[in-house]
């Protein structure tokens, strides 16, 4: 575990995406945090520990999915599929879609598995998968403020997590999408990394930018009530804040692989780009 110092940084961004604005001055007292992602390995000795089901492995409640049809209700999560050449961006189901038997011992689903991968991230974790993990552990999850100042290292109010300006002259600094999007990445990328592939931040800490969204404990619109999607009244699900970008971050997508960005995440939902780290009290 790394120990980040007590202190006030500036968080959030005015210059990208207007859910990270407005940029605000925050104080934290000093914690610890886990210089990686939880792997698929680490999370493979709390099952094999506990006997843990995820949210993923579980039978689903017809109830809680009004509408959905028959072949969804089965115990599955997202994954994420290449499409076979370019398309509109602006329909995310085109690249999404619900696997049933996904889960994170089968990230793509049945015929998948986490072996060759145990230096991944374990993915396809809900948050209350995360959260049962760090229980286990000793630990817990980093709030929105502490993944954020974790993530900036000594470089306060940077652009990225390296510093202002974005990679250059064939730098390999982050796993977020190189290449067309969602079709053809460049070799090396379009999927998840061994956790220290890149280099780490001032602080010691790898991947606070690409490889996997990673859970915080905030609610998304500073409350569980606010957190539900108005978009989605069928779906009463509450969400989290996820932070850090992923392998499916691009640059003509979605430019979220730096310490400022966050989306909002289902608390029921893995996917296949969603995993976490751990924090604590010093």
């Amino acid at each position: 575990m790394k120990l980040v110092e007590a202190g006030t940084f500036r968080m959030g961004s005015a210059e990208h995406y207007a859910e990270e604005a407005p940029v605000r001055e925050v104080a934290l007292p000093g914690f610890t945090i886990s210089p990686y992602a939880v792997t698929n390995e680490e999370y493979a000795a709390f099952v094999a520990a506990t006997g843990y089901a995820t949210v993923a492995e579980r039978p689903l409640d017809p109830a809680d999915f009004p509408g959905a049809p028959a072949a969804n209700l089965q115990p599955g999560s997202m994954v994420f599929t290449r499409t076979r050449g370019p398309v509109d961006l602006r329909h995310i189901n085109q690249w999404w879609r619900w696997v049933p038997g996904a889960s994170w011992r089968h990230p793509e689903g049945p015929g998948s598995s986490t072996k060759g991968r145990e230096r991944h991230p374990v993915v396809q974790v809900a948050y209350e998968d995360a959260v049962a993990y760090a229980d286990w552990a000793g630990l817990r999850l980093p709030s929105e403020a502490e993944w954020e100042r974790a993530a900036r290292g000594d470089l306060d109010g940077a652009e990225f997590t390296w510093g202002e300006g974005p990679e250059s002259g064939g730098a390999r600094l982050a796993n977020y999408w190189h290449g067309d999007f969602p079709w053809r990445p460049e070799p090396g990328y379009g999927t998840t990394a061994p956790v220290g592939s890149f280099p780490p931040n001032g602080l010691g800490l790898y991947d606070m930018a690409g490889n996997v969204w990673e859970w915080t404990t905030d609610w998304y619109g500073g409350s569980e009530a606010a957190s539900r999607d108005p978009g989605q009244p069928q779906f009463s699900v509450p969400r989290r804040v996820v932070k850090g970008g992923s392998f499916l971050c691009a640059d003509s997508y979605c430019r979220r692989y730096r310490p400022a960005a966050r989306r909002p995440q289902m608390i029921d939902t893995g996917m296949s780009h969603i995993g976490f780290r751990c924090a604590a009290d010093p």
